[in-house]
């Protein structure tokens, strides 16, 4: 069953920082002087996707990842919004979110952002902590870490998100604990934590290897992930997937169209998109080079390295495994209609011992939920589900 989409996503990549964190492996690039040869190649690249794809629906988010979009002057953002309004219909966004270091958030610049129409925050605090932003090589400090938040509600923001970091090695336990306890005191609407990973071709993943630091154990990162599900929905932050916490009100609108299998386009070096209109779906990620990404659009050539085909099966497997991570959680009756997969027959005996472990909840009108040991373990759960 082909999908119903009425809204297109749009993630925009901006791949500059001023330094790079000890933990990131996401694609950006330190040595840029200047932005403007990189908007101009972006705005072609819209462009060139455009001719392709604006016709089929409506924009419904637009998203600034990165890399650091604070980073970009309001102008240059100005420009690149102006051309996505230019060539997609963008009338139905619901939502506006550019991701900012506190280093770069001044009231002039949180200004400009609001008069182009950017109505959500993600902040990059990562830890209130000193010891901890060193530990990461962040360019902020303890005290801008604190004081952003009230920067952005005087600017008048209102739906904005904060990303906090857990299972720094030698953090002191107390550390998260009051991380999250200056989250929740500044009744921040909508919390982001990530457990530290260790990722391949990064500092810290060099000084594991060398033994200077030692990572967390497996337990005490549970431990960690646990105490977080508790403390914040004891203060009403709602748990709606494995990393993200809201108040009623305040889910993350673009996300969302990552865990539902909805139609996105990424523009941008590194970044990624994906079209299910038909079967096969498609998938396909941009070259991981600012140069080469720029020198092909100056060619008016697309800069993609990776495309990829997607089956039936292989979207069955996505859609089990993201609906986990999600409060709503996997509704059997959409993945049978829409994927052609039924769990209750080619799994059933998985599911009865999932629930009987305490890993999933009783299922209710035919939709399974991870519990929150089954959070813990989520990737674990989504493997024994998978079909075939």
């Amino acid at each position: 069953m082909i999908p119903l989409i009425a809204l297109t996503g749009i993630y925009i990549h901006i791949p500059f920082c001023a330094q790079r964190c000890t933990y990131c492996d996401f694609y950006f690039v330190t040595t840029a002087s200047s932005h403007a040869s990189f908007v101009e190649a972006l705005c072609k690249e819209i462009r060139i996707r455009a001719a392709a794809y604006a016709s089929a629906d409506p924009v419904g988010t637009i998203y600034f990842g990165g890399g650091t979009p604070s980073l970009l002057h309001p102008d240059d953002l100005g420009r690149i919004i102006a051309t996505l309004n230019e060539h997609f219909d963008c009338s139905r966004v619901e939502e506006t979110t550019i991701e900012v270091n506190p280093e770069n958030v001044t009231s002039d610049y949180l200004a400009a952002l609001r008069a182009l129409g950017i109505d959500r925050l993600s902040i990059g605090i990562q830890s209130f902590f000193e010891d901890d932003l060193r530990f990461m090589n962040r360019v902020h400090d303890a005290d801008r870490a604190r004081s952003v938040v009230q920067s952005v509600r005087d600017s008048g923001y209102d739906n904005f998100s904060i990303d906090l970091i857990f299972g720094l090695p030698e953090q002191p336990p107390e550390y998260w604990s009051a991380n999250l306890e200056i989250a929740a005191s500044m009744d921040v609407p909508h919390v982001s934590t990530y457990g530290l990973t260790i990722e391949d071709g990064t500092p810290l993943k060099n000084k594991v290897a060398r033994g200077l630091v030692e990572a967390a154990s497996d337990e005490d990162m549970n431990d960690q992930f646990r105490f977080t599900i508790d403390y914040l929905r004891e203060r009403d932050y709602e748990h709606y997937e494995i990393s993200s916490f809201a108040k009623p009100g305040y889910r993350a609108v673009h996300n969302h169209r990552y865990w539902s299998h909805s139609n996105y386009i990424g523009f941008g070096p590194s970044a990624h998109s994906f079209w299910w209109t038909g079967t096969p779906a498609l998938r396909w990620a941009n070259v991981r080079n600012l140069r080469q990404y720029q020198a092909l659009l100056t060619q008016h050539v697309a800069p993609v390295d990776e495309n990829e085909r997607l089956s039936m099966d292989a979207l069955a497997d996505e859609y089990i495994l993201l609906r986990l991570r999600t409060a709503d959680g996997l509704h059997l009756e959409e993945l049978e209609s829409r994927y052609g997969v039924d769990l209750l027959v080619e799994r059933v005996d998985e599911l009865a011992d999932l629930e009987a472990s305490g890993f999933i909840q009783p299922i209710r009108n035919q939709t399974v939920r991870l519990t929150d040991l089954g959070k813990t373990v989520c990737d674990t759960v989504t493997a024994r589900l998978l079909p075939g």
